[in-house]
């Protein structure tokens, strides 16, 4: 499967003129959102992690909070293993943990996922929560690496679905604000009852 082409087909990828959370402003945005209300299709691009990994004696499947949650859950189940979450920390700091009376088998190989893959900052917290069990960590995979290729996860193997470019611009230098096309902030956005009936695809 396309997954960009996917994406853009269940309208989770957008076109548009949008302000990132960097303050920057780019011309396409990916709301992840908009593909994790849609059970089937969640489903289905997470059956990209499940058949890349089938034969790999995977034993848990890890993401971070929030939407990692979800693609760990249905790709472990894809998988038929055990899945867990990496929380954020409850002493105060920026870190990560994995709590609830979650424990692993001494060895257990572990597959973290997660959605978009920019700095890298959540899989690097979940990797670090993951030293305090004793896991092998098999494979870090993501659904869209945006990083252009430079984000790496000290000798632990990175598997994107799919890669992507997206150009981005300080608001005074930005080409889309030059020629007056309105700016959203993705998150906004009212939703109706029609749009969360969603794509049925």
């Amino acid at each position: 499967m396309d997954l960009i082409a996917y994406l853009q087909e269940i309208r989770a990828l957008k076109s548009g003129h949008f302000l990132l959370s960097s303050g920057l402003h780019s011309d396409l945005y990916l709301e992840k959102f908009d593909l994790l209300r849609q059970p089937r299709a969640t489903s289905r691009v997470c059956a990209g992690f499940a058949d890349r990994f089938k034969s790999d004696a995977i034993d848990v499947v890890v993401g971070p909070t929030t939407g990692g949650v979800i693609l760990a859950f249905e790709t472990a189940r894809q998988l038929d293993v055990a899945a867990a979450y990496a929380e954020r920390s409850t002493d105060g700091s920026a870190g990560r943990e994995i709590r609830r009376g979650t424990t692993f088998a001494s060895g257990a190989r572990v597959l973290v996922v997660d959605d978009i893959l920019t700095t890298g900052g959540s899989v690097r917290e979940t990797l670090m929560a993951l030293t305090n069990h004793p896991v092998e960590i098999f494979a870090v995979a993501v659904l869209v690496d945006r990083s252009g290729g430079e984000t790496s996860f000290a000798g632990v193997p990175l598997v994107a679905l799919a890669s992507q470019t997206v150009a981005s611009w300080p608001a005074d230098e930005c080409p889309l604000c030059r020629r007056g096309i309105p700016l959203t902030k993705p998150g906004t956005t009212t939703l109706t009852p029609g749009d969360l009936r969603g794509n049925r695809t």
